[in-house]
């Protein structure tokens, strides 16, 4: 996985990339292997703006195309819209460290209860999609928003390749600990416009 997606990056275009043109080089067999390469650019301190809507809708509607058992569709504007390529490949050649690293610990049909039968495909798939939900979540400004439910997706994604069961386990943990990180910047931001409501009424 990770060399094919090293393979990629190095094959980026040098000035504008877009989803359509990535879309293309994995096609419907290899949404799995795309997901892993949208969630790169999260997980280092970088921010480029309009990545995460573009990013997390594409893989928002992999998960729901998986779910619903239909080939992908993505809205043009979605497809069509410019990415910065040169600002991207740094972000997504240092994300790889992270695939190489689950590579290492992967293991193939581990805690396959985790992976196997209809209940748990159904209930992978609509993790998998609240993990993109929480991945475009407006809180791009604060420090491991985008990072946490990142994380989720890359366990999802090779755990779903791998019908690992351990990652996919690492990827519901992902997905529980973004949630509480929420609720408290959420919880957090709601006491301190209460007390300065309180400051500026008093």
């Amino acid at each position: 996985m990770g060399e094919q997606l090293a393979a990629i990056i190095r094959n980026l275009p040098e000035d504008k990339l877009t989803l359509g043109e990535l879309l293309e080089v994995f096609g419907d067999e290899g949404l799995l292997l795309l997901t892993m390469l949208l969630t790169l650019v999260f997980l280092i301190p970088v921010s480029i703006p309009g990545v995460s809507t573009v990013f997390g809708a594409a893989i928002l509607l992999v998960g729901v195309s998986r779910l619903s058992g239909r080939p992908l569709w993505v809205p043009a504007r979605v497809r069509d819209r410019g990415l910065p390529a040169d600002k991207l490949r740094p972000g997504l050649t240092g994300g790889l460290e992270w695939v190489r690293r689950l590579e290492k610990i992967s293991r193939p049909h581990r805690l396959r209860a985790l992976v196997e039968g209809r209940a748990q495909n159904v209930f992978n798939n609509l993790a998998f999609i609240l993990a993109a939900l929480l991945l475009m979540a407006p809180f791009g400004f604060v420090p491991f928003s985008n990072t946490l439910p990142a994380l989720a997706l890359l366990f999802y994604a090779v755990g779903l390749v791998q019908r690992d069961g351990g990652a996919m386990l690492l990827g519901h943990l992902s997905n529980v600990g973004t949630m509480i990180y929420f609720s408290v910047l959420i919880g957090g931001g709601g006491v301190a416009l209460h007390q300065l409501w309180q400051r500026v009424s008093g």
